[in-house]
């Protein structure tokens, strides 16, 4: 049963079925007079087995079928383009209901997959270093939009490999779209579906201060929250990313280290390093000061350069120094493996809309979008 079929009989757009949280699928099936335990049924089909079609839930009657059918559609938004990157990296492009379009990657580690997921079309944070924000913020994405998503990788998996960790690191400021953000998670987590961990999900903020402190009281969630930092004083860093104007860098620090943190868990700092601006070793003491007492982590980026933008990485020796320090004085800090840098599908790099020409050192960019 197609949802065209379905749709013939009823007049109404079809919402999307997975814009619909388990409560509110329980919801649904009570005022239709039917018993909520179908929600549990659906949330399997439609995310432990991933079904297309609704004649594929073979333990549902076609009774309960035909009436959800009628309300819901099961069509995700489609694939219109996907490349894969020497490295195994897998860039997809999917199209809105709207004709925007919105792009995800799918990060290969060997043995498991990592899947970047936008929230929004666009950006409005306007970082200077970033791809993304050129083109403006569209609109939010919906949580269907942002789950579907996952279902998209997950069908893109070569056989016998998992989708393990999930990020917020796509494109788009998460806690600018706050409640469709949570509304996705919550989808993402259930037991009855995806039933992904909450430690593989990891939430990355430009710093929106009052969604942090939002997001510190979800305390059914757990996720991993990591923080785009990208400069160690206040001048520096409201000089690449204009979030801290309105959020200053000691009103962020101050809020981080009030945020629960779980004891096996830390707050990841995401620190972009760009070359002769964010890459000094003064700039690394004063980070090992900034972060003195908060549970951190550092993930170093070295920066992935584009035509469009005039940033340039940093040398690996004087990165490999600036990790170093941090690691000698007591802060955990990775270096990220640039991935996808080819197709355009690295850190800051995702874009559907590009500018027709490169950006001079005074136009602004995007939100810088780790992942």
């Amino acid at each position: 049963m197609s949802d065209a079929v379905a749709g013939l009989t009823n007049s109404k757009p079809l919402a999307k079925i997975t814009d619909q949280s388990e409560p509110e699928l329980r919801q649904w099936a009570v005022e239709n007079e039917e018993k909520p335990f179908r929600a549990v049924q659906l949330f399997q089909w439609i995310y432990l087995h991933r079904v297309t079609d609704w004649d594929e839930m073979k333990n549902v009657s076609k009774k309960f079928l035909r009436k959800v059918s009628g309300h819901f559609t099961l069509q995700r938004i489609p694939i219109v383009r996907k490349q894969e990157a020497p490295d195994g990296t897998i860039k997809i492009l999917q199209e809105l209901n709207d004709r925007h379009r919105v792009e995800s990657v799918l990060l290969n580690h060997g043995d498991h997959y990592t899947v970047c997921i936008s929230t929004q079309v666009g950006c409005a944070m306007g970082c200077k270093f970033c791809l993304t924000a050129k083109m403006g913020l569209k609109r939010n994405l919906t949580p269907g939009e942002i789950v579907e998503q996952v279902l998209n990788a997950q069908s893109l998996l070569p056989e016998g490999k998992t989708l393990r960790n999930i990020v917020y690191m796509g494109m788009g400021e998460p806690f600018h779209n706050y409640d469709n953000t949570i509304h996705s998670l919550k989808i993402l987590l259930n037991p009855h579906g995806f039933d992904f961990s909450a430690r593989r999900i990891t939430v990355s903020t430009s710093g929106i201060v009052p969604g942090i402190e939002r997001f510190a009281g979800e305390s059914d969630l757990q996720v991993n929250l990591a923080i785009s930092l990208n400069g160690v004083t206040q001048e520096a860093r409201q000089k690449l990313m204009p979030v801290s104007r309105r959020y200053s860098l000691e009103e962020l620090i101050e809020t981080c280290r009030r945020f629960p943190v779980e004891s096996r868990k830390r707050i990841t700092f995401e620190y972009i390093l760009m070359g002769g601006l964010t890459d000094s070793m003064a700039s690394a003491r004063s980070l090992v000061k900034l972060l003195h007492g908060i549970k951190a982590k550092v993930n170093l980026i070295p920066y992935n350069e584009h035509a469009l933008l005039p940033y340039k990485s940093s040398e690996p020796e004087t990165a490999r120094q600036f990790q170093q320090y941090l690691l000698d004085h007591g802060i955990l800090a990775t270096m990220r493996v640039s991935r996808g840098q080819g197709i355009s599908a690295a850190c800051g790099q995702l874009a559907t809309e590009a500018p027709a020409r490169p950006a001079g050192r005074d136009e602004k960019s995007g939100h810088p979008e780790p992942y």
